[in-house]
């Protein structure tokens, strides 16, 4: 879900050295004596290399409109600009424009079309699909190719933006829904922790067996209002096979009124109906469903596992022992434990100059796997220390669990006592599936408002209540989507 999505990217680990988040219309330019040339179509006003500079871009003048933070966002835009002194330190021919242009899929094509999208720009896992098709980000496959750190870059997040094997963006970071485990709470109803390869019927089980309504304790609480809602139920369609949307030749068809969206649905009526597993009063958002989860009154929560335990370790005085991160239960044993996988990306725009195009790609992979970033890492690993609380690594990382970096970077970990580590079966387990690539949100909302009668209605029929919605997405959003 892009609102969580977002959220994370702002606590992801080495967010210090990798914010780009951001873009608009801010023209000032880095050393440039206020004369700024605009980007794209040659209109770069990069200058024709002389004959012996043909073969070293370092010794080219090039501008780049670079993906800027927003005015409020002033520790992220204090770090870009340190980013923007180093990357020139090594790059002195290279002009910044920083353009803090927030990517919007109502904007982009006008963006691309008036030729005043920045060199490159934020976006989500979402997009790629949308934007390849519309050619609006350009194919980087050659510089990905010669980038000397690309087996080292994280599969899961990575391959998102890679389509029909070409590469259309850089992973920034991500994450994949989970469920994460309060085991106090099963210990002291003597419940057995369930394995990491569990079911649907696990979940109920030991969402039924923790629930004691009169001590106000939930065995499970799904998000129940906003558009949250919805985005936890969708983990549960995943599983049991369904999905979202189709696209066939531009037609986006809506198709979660199946059998696998009547199965999750009808599961979801179960939790609440038979086991009496979720909260009494079930309205609640993401930041409630996390508060109820740090203040011990549910065993389990559903989202992006990093949020739950640093808000349950270092606001909620939880124990790391007593948390416990799980991928999404399969629909059946041998399923998948598919969740919901969101994250963010940086693309370039095709229009840039070839020149613009690579300086681009170096400056958005400057910081990625280098030693200032581990020592980021530690410092604020003691930070967190000498306030008495744990650092929280997020699940997916831009890297690659088995790269050497990944190596270094679980060496630093292994030196301290006040870091949080996962079970390393998760990770064996943990499958992202990628949200809809058109009409996320206004999807989400619509299953908000089918999950809020199935939780106030008993008896209610789970394909009408799928039909009538998917009826309206359809007529409301997807028919408005026009064809390339």
């Amino acid at each position: 879900m892009r609102k969580f999505s977002a959220v994370l990217m702002c606590l992801m680990l080495f967010g210090s050295l990798l914010a780009a988040c951001g873009g608009g219309n801010n023209k000032e330019a880095q050393n440039n004596g206020g004369n700024v040339a605009a980007t794209g179509n040659n209109g770069g006003g990069n200058a024709e290399p002389a004959a012996g500079e043909a073969d070293d871009i370092t010794q080219r003048k090039v501008t780049i409109k670079i993906h800027y933070p927003l005015p409020d966002e002033t520790t992220l835009r204090q770090q870009e600009d340190d980013k923007i002194a180093r990357f020139q330190a090594k790059y002195p021919n290279v002009t910044i424009v920083k353009d803090d242009w927030q990517y919007s899929v109502n904007e982009i094509g006008v963006k691309m079309a008036s030729n005043e999208a920045p060199t490159f720009y934020n976006t989500w896992a979402t997009e790629a699909q949308f934007l390849v098709e519309r050619g609006w980000v350009a194919d980087i496959t050659e510089l990905w190719n010669n980038w000397e750190y690309k087996d080292e870059i994280n599969p899961v997040l990575q391959n998102q933006f890679i389509v029909d094997g070409k590469v259309y963006g850089i992973t920034q970071n991500g994450y994949v829904t989970s469920t994460v485990v309060n085991k106090k709470l099963l210990d002291d109803k003597g419940i057995a922790a369930p394995a990491f390869d569990w079911t649907w019927d696990d979940m109920y089980n030991v969402a039924k067996g923790v629930a004691d309504p009169k001590k106000g304790i939930s065995g499970i609480a799904p998000m129940g209002k906003g558009n949250e809602a919805g985005w936890n139920w969708t983990n549960f369609l995943f599983e049991a096979g369904g999905d979202i949307e189709t696209n066939e030749n531009g037609k986006v068809t809506a198709v979660f009124n199946s059998e696998a969206g009547v199965k999750a649905l009808d599961f979801y009526k179960k939790l609440r109906w038979e086991a009496n597993a979720i909260p009494q009063d079930w309205a609640l958002g993401w930041g409630d469903a996390v508060s109820s989860f740090q203040q011990g009154r549910t065993a389990m929560v559903i989202a992006g596992a990093f949020d739950v335990i640093q808000a349950a370790l270092n606001e909620g005085g939880m124990k790391p022992e007593d948390v416990i991160a799980y991928p999404m239960p399969a629909a059946e044993k041998g399923g998948k434990h598919y969740g919901v996988l969101g994250g963010n990306y940086l693309v370039i725009n095709p229009n840039a100059t070839k020149d613009e195009q690579e300086m681009a790609f170096r400056y958005i992979t400057f910081d990625y796997f280098t030693d200032d970033a581990l020592k980021s890492v530690e410092d604020t690993i003691n930070a967190r220390k000498a306030e008495g609380k744990y650092y929280v690594p997020t699940p997916l990382e831009y890297f690659s669990e088995d790269s050497d970096y990944a190596g270094k970077v679980k060496a630093i970990y292994d030196k301290y006592d006040n870091v949080y580590k996962y079970d390393p079966q998760l990770f064996s387990l943990l499958e992202g599936k990628p949200e809809a690539q058109f009409g996320t949100q206004d999807y989400y909302a619509t299953m908000s408002n089918v999950v809020q009668e199935s939780f106030s209605k008993k008896g209610t029929d789970s394909k009408k209540q799928l039909d009538v919605a998917a009826k309206y997405v359809q007529e409301n959003f997807f028919d408005k989507i026009q064809p390339q």
